[in-house]
């Protein structure tokens, strides 16, 4: 089981924090992701943790830095938290693949049949978020800086842990707040609400 401790910060100077990221770590890919979330039907004003962050299917294309190109289609499902300016997310995450001797078209057959298998569990589509940008690798952290569509900049870091104790999360903020201040970004960017949220107010 892996735990996802991350924060999200806006960027103001994307050309600036790309360069200081340049100077720190290791680039590891350029990349697109697109989401398309299923959330439960339940009746009006009803809430569920699901409702949050739902059954999220993305599509992902990363350009590694020796030109391989990588295409997946990804399914998640988390129970997300937020302490401080922290998330805190169980996730739980596989692939979407054609079965075996399933031909060309195979994996969009196979997200399909998923897809079918949702809508009879009682979800819907819901909401869609597109990003893209780029990633580095800096010690445990992960880091993304990511334009998403209709919102803006955002600087994404991330530590995958083994549990959520309050140590060990208050361990990876010390290193996340300590990589943003490296960048130049002010900790006041930083946000705390989901993506979700966020596009849900446009």
């Amino acid at each position: 089981m892996a735990f996802e401790i991350e924060l999200k910060a806006w960027v103001d100077d994307r050309g600036a924090v790309e360069q200081r990221m340049h100077a720190l770590a290791d680039l590891t890919a350029d990349y697109e992701k697109e989401d398309r979330y299923w959330i439960p039907v339940l009746p009006q004003g009803e809430r569920s943790a699901a409702s949050v962050s739902g059954v999220r299917i993305r599509r992902e294309t990363a350009t590694a830095r020796d030109g391989a190109v990588e295409s997946v289609t990804l399914v998640t499902y988390k129970a997300k938290e937020v302490r401080g300016s922290m998330e805190i997310n169980d996730e739980k995450e596989f692939s979407v693949k054609a079965p075996p001797g399933g031909g060309a078209g195979g994996a969009e057959a196979a997200l399909g049949a998923f897809e079918g298998l949702l809508e009879m569990l009682g979800l819907k589509p819901g909401m869609s978020k597109k990003k893209r940008g780029r990633s580095w690798k800096y010690g445990n952290i992960t880091v993304e800086l990511s334009d998403v569509e209709g919102l803006g900049c955002f600087l994404e870091l991330e530590i995958l842990a083994d549990d959520d104790e309050p140590e060990t999360v208050e361990l990876a903020r010390r290193s996340l707040l300590g990589l943003l201040g490296l960048t130049g970004v002010s900790e006041d960017r930083i946000e705390t609400r989901y993506y979700n949220e966020m596009l849900a107010e446009l």
